[in-house]
């Protein structure tokens, strides 16, 4: 409930706190030569301050605090609002979302395809949303009574996948492993084996690492010592094994790179740049579209860390939020130069939504949802 508080005037918990506008980049720039395949669509950014991935339900509010609990009822406003304006005639819809949107996009994956017309092409992105149940370098299950608290918090079990709640304890729902064979609507993951905040909050969390040995570590790889990079391998080795309940199956995919990294889609540097991460020569722009059009199927796991020459080094904001991350090539200090991104336009805002959700997960906060209409 403390970290609620703290977020309660913050953009993370109310959208008085938010800016009104915000530059449109990676996939959801309207620039055919930064985004060749979905520059033209209809892009809708969802903003997202409740904490729980659009999952809480909870009538009772907090009379000192004032706390509400409801990003399901947010999640299926905004979705009647959009099929009001025309998202019933989608011919071609994506779900995408990084980290918290990136999970958000998997537990409302199939909800969101029965909202669209049989007819209609629907697939579901998931930017960094992959989250792992697994230990911490204490040897402790903390993201596991984390990612529980915040269930049991938001009352978010009667929104999670049945598939799931019917065989597992709600708390264990919110982890992608445990319920994405269950998914009937295709899917693409893009996410790093060594994602910066898994790395920073699931396997070496402060409450693990009470003297601050991983701080430098966690701020830049390269300072990472050797037993500390092995431990980063092992949770490689976790991760990887979390995604094998996927299969192979043609209809999914996945973009799976050895960089340090959290959110690489919405990220001109990283969506779509000649310098952008690649794996089997291809751009995670080029993997996603690929995969949407079914030109070709996309299932590319990387080789481990520091193999791919391709990934961005990166720079981290001293306040080391997740949602402060920038990334360069070459170099990591101070006076790395800065990614460019399209100029904003007058018609590219974020959608109003008046939100009173506050939630205690501290992941990035993204939801964005992609059609033509």
């Amino acid at each position: 409930m403390t970290t609620c508080l703290s977020r309660k005037y913050t953009r993370l918990g109310s959208s008085k706190q938010m800016a009104e506008q915000i530059a449109f980049s990676g996939i959801l720039s309207n620039k055919q030569q930064f985004n060749p395949d979905f520059y033209n669509w209809n892009r809708i950014k969802v903003r997202y301050c409740d904490g729980a991935s659009f999952t809480g339900d909870m009538e009772a509010v907090n009379p000192a605090t004032k706390l509400h609990f409801r990003g399901a009822r947010i999640f299926a406003a905004l979705m009647e609002d959009l099929l009001a304006k025309g998202m019933k005639n989608a011919q071609n819809a994506i779900i995408s979302g990084c980290s918290a949107g990136g999970l958000t996009s998997i537990l409302h994956c199939d909800r969101f395809r029965a909202l669209l017309p049989a007819g209609a092409k629907v697939k579901c992105l998931s930017d960094a949303g992959y989250f792992i149940n697994a230990k911490d370098v204490s040897g402790e299950q903390h993201i596991e009574q984390y990612f529980s608290q915040i269930v049991t918090t938001h009352g978010s079990a009667r929104n999670l996948p049945q598939s799931c709640t019917s065989r597992l304890s709600p708390g264990l729902c919110f982890f992608p492993q445990y319920l994405v064979s269950q998914i009937t609507t295709p899917i693409f993951f893009v996410n790093a084996a060594y994602d910066s905040w898994q790395i920073k909050n699931i396997l070496a969390p402060g409450v693990a690492d009470p003297h601050g040995n991983w701080h430098s570590c966690k701020l830049d790889i390269s300072n990472c010592s050797p037993n500390q990079l092995g431990l980063m391998q092992g949770f490689r080795t976790e991760f990887l094994r979390a995604l094998t309940v996927l299969g192979n199956s043609p209809i999914n995919g996945m973009f799976i790179d050895s960089c340090y990294a959290h959110c690489q889609t919405e990220m001109q540097e990283t969506w779509f740049r000649s310098d952008s991460p690649q794996l089997a020569h291809t751009t995670i722009a080029k993997a996603v579209a690929d995969w949407f059009y079914e030109r070709r199927p996309f299932h590319h796991i990387d080789c481990p860390y520091p193999c791919n020459p391709s990934c961005p080094i990166p720079i981290i904001d001293p306040q080391d939020h997740p949602g402060k991350n920038m990334t360069t090539k070459g170099t990591s200090d101070a006076s790395a130069r800065k990614p460019s991104f399209p100029k904003l336009s007058n018609k590219e805002q974020w959608i109003e939504l008046l939100c009173i959700e506050h939630g205690i997960s501290g992941l990035l906060l993204t939801l964005v949802t992609l059609v033509i209409l």
